[in-house]
């Protein structure tokens, strides 16, 4: 024989699953609430043959913004040749660099480099007039748009400010390689050395 408090706290209980049982499914039914599927990591292109275009001799036709973000306008001219032969092959690329000009002889070369981890590559210039590595500029080609991009953030005339590559208009036998620089945040850029290529052999 139960007591009149257990009749109580059954009746209590009974009225609780009829009044919020429903409400919680309908509720759960409502926000069509599933299990959450798992996602998967994207899968990264390979990129490491993404520079094999440049792989040769090549004849350089080279304008330089005399004094970059400064509202300036004056280009000066340089004609020359680059030569560029891979390293553990094609996971790394030398670039040699010569050309003479109005201002000058420039003696340069760019140590390219593939990172299998992150699926960039990071690009060193160094001048010969002060044996010095830069900083690695990092980024990557966009193979449908046939543009690759890479940038770095140095100082300049005692500010930070944004620098970048672009490689575009690749064929066969020419190329367009552009650096600018943005003191912006990335807003605007101002190109600053632009180089067209026309290829001598491969």
């Amino acid at each position: 024989m139960r007591s009149r408090g257990s009749h109580c706290i059954g009746s209590l209980a009974l009225a609780l699953v009829v009044l919020c049982g429903p409400r919680a499914i309908s509720a759960q039914e409502a926000t069509g609430a599933a299990p959450k599927a798992v996602q998967e990591a994207p899968v990264l292109r390979d990129g490491s043959h993404d520079f094999d275009f440049l792989l040769g001799t090549w004849k350089l036709h080279l304008k330089r913004l005399v004094n970059p973000l400064a509202g300036s306008t004056q280009w000066v001219g340089f004609e020359g040749t680059g030569t560029y032969r891979p390293i553990w092959n094609g996971l790394a690329q030398l670039n040699e660099l010569e050309v003479d000009g109005p201002s000058g002889h420039i003696q340069g070369l760019t140590l390219r480099l593939y990172n299998p981890q992150s699926h960039q590559w990071s690009l060193n210039w160094a001048n010969s007039k002060d044996g010095m590595l830069g900083r690695p500029m990092i980024g990557s080609f966009d193979v449908q748009n046939g543009r690759g991009e890479f940038f770095s953030q140095e100082p300049f005339k005692g500010r930070a400010i944004l620098i970048r590559y672009v490689w575009s208009d690749i064929t066969p036998t020419s190329v367009r390689f552009e650096q600018s620089y943005s003191d912006d945040g990335g807003k605007t850029w101002e190109p600053n050395w632009i180089s067209t290529m026309e290829r001598v052999q491969k």
